[in-house]
C-alpha cells in the first residue's frame, strides 16, 4: 500500500509520456499551481464524466492559475481515443507502470462493490508553485468532484 501525500510533503517528480507520446513532466510546470488528478481507466462512464468537467472549467482554472494533469494506468494510444472521443482539453498522462500512481498514494488497496481490491484509487493532489502539495484529496468521486474542488480553491464559476 502507498503512503498518501500530506499538505506541505514535496510532489514527488514525474515525467510522462501525453497522449501524442511526448514527454510530460510535473518540473515543466513549476511556477504555477497544477491538479495532478489519478483516474481508474480512459473511456469507462465514470472517468469520461470527470474528464469532462475539467475540460469544462479549463479555462476557469486556468484564468485562476491551475494547470490540470489527468493520469492513468493508460497507454498513450488509449489516452488519444479517449481524447478525440470525448473532445478532452486537459493533458493526459500514461502511467502504465503505475510508479507515478503509486508515489502520489493513488494506487493500491480499495473496496469495489464490498469486495477489497488492488487498483487506482480516484484522487486529486494540488500542487503549489514551488512543487510541493497544497491539498490531497483521496478516494473522491467523479461525479461533482471538479465543482467540489471549484469551491475548495475558490475558484469562482
Amino acid at each position: 500500500m502507498s503512503e498518501r501525500l500530506k499538505p506541505g510533503d514535496t510532489a514527488p517528480a514525474f515525467s510522462l509520456p501525453d497522449a501524442d507520446g511526448r514527454q510530460v513532466s510535473l518540473a515543466d510546470h513549476l511556477g504555477r499551481k497544477v491538479i495532478v488528478y489519478f483516474y481508474p481507466a480512459a473511456l469507462t462512464p465514470g472517468c469520461t464524466k470527470q474528464a469532462c468537467d475539467f475540460t469544462d472549467n479549463l479555462e476557469l482554472l486556468a484564468g485562476a492559475g491551475y494547470d490540470v494533469l489527468g493520469i492513468s494506468p493508460d497507454k498513450p494510444e488509449k489516452l488519444a481515443k479517449f481524447r478525440e472521443k470525448e473532445d478532452l482539453q486537459v493533458t493526459l498522462l500514461a502511467d502504465p507502470e503505475k510508479e507515478v500512481l503509486t508515489a502520489y498514494g493513488a494506487f493500491g488497496e480499495k473496496s469495489l462493490y464490498g469486495k477489497t481490491v488492488t487498483g487506482v484509487i480516484r484522487s486529486t493532489v494540488i500542487v503549489d508553485e514551488q512543487g510541493n502539495v497544497e491539498h490531497a484529496f483521496y478516494n473522491v468521486k467523479a461525479t461533482g468532484h471538479v465543482a467540489k474542488l471549484l469551491r475548495d480553491l475558490s475558484v469562482a464559476s
